[in-house]
């Protein structure tokens, strides 16, 4: 009778022990299923496919008519629009893998992914054409999660902007743009480009000269994407919510500040060679500008990364769409 029921025990153990495994094996399964994911846009120009097809071999210069910049980080490639030309947008890299002039790009991605996207324009007839992209990719589960939670919807945004452009190069005007819904807003904002320190630069002569010497500075430095406005006067609302004179300027730099009895303070936005950089000085007076000196400095980089990103951000989204910009090229 003991035998029997240490068997029985025994057997239970086994069959709990089995079931343990084949759950553990069918959760790692689960997490390591790839799935496949096809995302289809089509969009009806009123234009020459002909007229299109010349928009879309100019993806990715400077000039580029067609991606949403500066919204969205430009398309770049290390070297003209061609078969095994390498570059992307943001963080997603690809390569061109078949490239027909005025008809059809494909892209395969690299980095770790895989799958393609291409652009295809097809004639209509003699005044109008059909814009197609498409995405296909194998994703694994974590990925496929990622995807069907945000980068779906920013990937979509992307592309109806994309043909926006296309609508607005090629006929002067976007009848129904796309809206960006909250989520790809959000997205948007977490994803932008974060400041980077640099030391002031050389030619920010205001900043340098601004004092006979100086007891602090800094810098933070961005790149301006293609659409951003290039003169410093813009970027004189950097330090929202703290309205400093200007106390100079010239065709690359503007310089506000004041000056009190415990310090006197200056911020210098430089912008040339497609970047901006906020730099600030400080000239510091008593003991007491010391201690309130010793507080700020401690706050004051991450304030000045936010306002920077910020305003950066800012101007970014009120700035003509590259659409508007080759219209206003003529």
């Amino acid at each position: 009778m003991r035998a029997v029921r240490a068997v029985s025990a025994g057997s239970a153990v086994s069959a709990v022990s089995a079931v343990s495994a084949v759950s553990a094996v069918s959760a790692v399964s689960a997490v390591s299923a790839v799935s496949a994911v096809r995302d289809v846009h089509v969009r009806t120009v009123p234009a020459p496919a002909a007229a299109v097809g010349a928009l879309l071999d100019r993806l990715g210069d400077e000039d580029d008519p067609l991606f949403p910049t500066p919204v969205w980080p430009p398309m770049r490639f290390d070297r003209p629009l061609g078969v095994g030309a390498d570059g992307g947008h943001g963080f997603i890299r690809y390569r061109v893998a078949a490239y027909e002039p005025g008809r059809r790009i494909r892209f395969c991605f690299t980095g770790g992914e895989s799958g393609w996207h291409e652009v295809t324009v097809r004639p209509l007839g003699p005044g109008s054409c059909r814009v197609e992209h498409v995405l296909e990719s194998q994703l694994p589960f974590l990925q496929r999660l990622m995807w069907s939670l945000g980068i779906r919807a920013v990937h979509g945004t992307v592309v109806e902007e994309i043909f926006d452009n296309i609508e607005r190069a090629a006929t002067g005007r976007a009848p129904a743009p796309v809206r960006r819904p909250a989520r790809v807003r959000l997205l948007n904002r977490l994803l932008w480009d974060r400041p980077r320190a640099v030391p002031l630069p050389a030619a920010a002569r205001l900043a340098h000269g601004a004092f006979p010497h100086t007891d602090f500075q800094d810098a933070w430095q961005l790149e301006l994407r293609p659409g951003m406005p290039q003169e410093p006067e813009a970027w004189q609302g950097v330090q929202r919510g703290a309205a400093f004179p200007v106390v100079g300027c010239t065709v690359q730099e503007i310089l506000l500040g004041a000056d009190a009895r415990h310090l006197d303070f200056r911020a210098s936005v430089h912008v040339a060679d497609g970047r901006v950089t906020l730099g600030t000085v400080v000239r510091i007076h008593r003991t007491a500008g010391r201690l309130y000196f010793a507080v700020v400095r401690r706050v004051h980089p991450f304030m000045a990364r936010m306002m920077l990103r910020r305003f950066h951000r800012r101007l970014a989204l009120a700035a003509p769409s590259a659409g508007e910009r080759e219209v206003a090229r003529g």
